[in-house]
């Protein structure tokens, strides 16, 4: 016997979880977090909004389930036989996501809600934490290769390699270019090589 409440994946449950985040995303990109409402997300998605406030109950629940759609997709790390490239490939993706006009106001929009709502800020870290899963191949198959050392911490090198294009975006305001993921991704696989992340596992959180 099937649980209560419980459908196929497709059916129907899954359609309207389906539309109701998608139209969520939608809002986020074109308003921000603060002029998203449940209503809003209800006309978009053509869900009755009844429907919308029982199973999500506000904005906030809305983002952070939205942007958990994130750690569904199938997304793989790149693997193209240097770590620096790997890298390279990472922040320059990093870089376009943010800068393209087509793509950058859902990842920028995504991140400032997480900090006006702390349920959309614990969905974003959970975000990060499961592409960091995704990319500890870079550095595991560096290893077998003898680029960089035994123990070399595979989350420690992703984070310095997008760090600084995240500072350039965010802090400074100074834009960020595939040359400057070019520079990141070089300076950390020399960095990397010399074992400079060894031994860093106890930064993790």
């Amino acid at each position: 016997m099937a649980a209560s409440g419980i459908q196929r994946p497709g059916g129907r449950t899954e359609r309207t979880r389906l539309a109701v985040l998608h139209a969520t995303l939608d809002l986020l990109a074109e308003r921000g977090f603060s002029e998203l409402t449940v209503d809003a997300v209800a006309e978009r998605s053509g869900v009755h909004k009844t429907t919308v406030y029982r199973r999500w109950s506000s904005p906030d629940g809305l983002v952070a389930a939205a942007l958990r759609l994130g750690t569904e997709d199938d997304w793989t790390a790149p693997d193209t036989g240097s770590i620096e490239d790997d890298l390279y490939e990472v922040a320059a993706e990093v870089v376009r996501y943010f800068t393209e006009p087509a793509l950058k106001e859902l990842p920028t929009a995504s991140v400032l809600a997480a900090f006006q709502a702390p349920q959309a800020a614990e969905a974003l870290y959970g975000f990060y934490q499961d592409r960091h899963e995704r990319m500890k191949p870079i550095v595991e198959r560096a290893i077998a290769r003898g680029e960089v050392p035994e123990g070399t911490d595979a989350v420690e090198v992703v984070r310095a390699v997008c760090g600084p294009v995240f500072y350039r975006l965010f802090v400074s305001r100074e834009g960020a270019t595939p040359a400057d993921a070019r520079v990141t991704a070089r300076a950390v696989a020399v960095a990397a090589r010399e074992g400079a992340f060894r031994g860093t596992s106890h930064l993790e959180d």
